[in-house]
């Protein structure tokens, strides 16, 4: 008896935390973001990823409290460590442009949350993986191409412009500039100012 009580107690935690955070996307779409905040960091505590995810994104744009990135990247990773690919991808980014610490380890640390984050389909981890290979310290142009590819290939408008500069410079694969031409185009139809720009060239 004592261990079903237990398991309904779980169940009926978990159940709140869920109930939390939907009041909370609720709120944030009615413009109510105070209470959306409220709602979030009440779920969050509870050990919500989801939840955790949306306290950090209130903390890191200021809405319905203070911004504060210091928070932002501590709820990112509460929810990055249970495996949220998009925290996994906004935590790895508090580590590159605000995390104090030696470079090394943020780097390493990062590039693998950015790895999980691209393994689980998060188009902007594929895209930062392909341009922080393309163009890291030591670059690994092969690597870098092959996210790249992955994001244009889910609908990134400036990765799919990337790739076509890979195939016109010949980074990470043989030049070919009929492809980089192809590239381009597809880059320019989906809004990309910088391919139009360079197709004219």
């Amino acid at each position: 008896l004592e261990e079903a009580a237990f398991q309904l107690q779980q169940i009926f935690r978990i159940d709140i935390s869920i109930a939390l955070n939907i009041l909370g996307t609720e709120s944030m779409r009615a413009g109510h973001c105070r209470v959306a905040f409220t709602c979030f960091k009440l779920a969050a505590d509870r050990g919500y990823s989801k939840a955790q995810f949306n306290v950090g994104l209130c903390y890191e744009h200021g809405r319905g409290t203070e911004k504060d990135l210091e928070k932002a990247g501590f709820y990112y990773c509460q929810a990055a460590s249970s495996r949220h690919p998009m925290a996994q991808y906004r935590y790895a980014r508090y580590l590159l442009q605000h995390s104090p610490g030696s470079p090394w380890d943020r780097q390493h640390k990062a590039v693998a949350l950015l790895e999980q984050a691209a393994g689980a389909g998060i188009t902007e981890a594929q895209a930062y993986l392909g341009v922080f290979y393309m163009r890291g310290l030591q670059p690994q142009e092969k690597r870098g191409l092959k996210y790249l590819l992955q994001a244009a290939n889910s609908g990134d408008a400036q990765s799919r412009f990337h790739v076509g500069v890979c195939y016109e410079q010949g980074l990470g694969v043989r030049r070919d500039l009929a492809e980089a031409l192809r590239h381009y185009r597809q880059s320019a139809a989906m809004g990309s100012r910088q391919a139009r720009d360079r197709l004219r060239a």
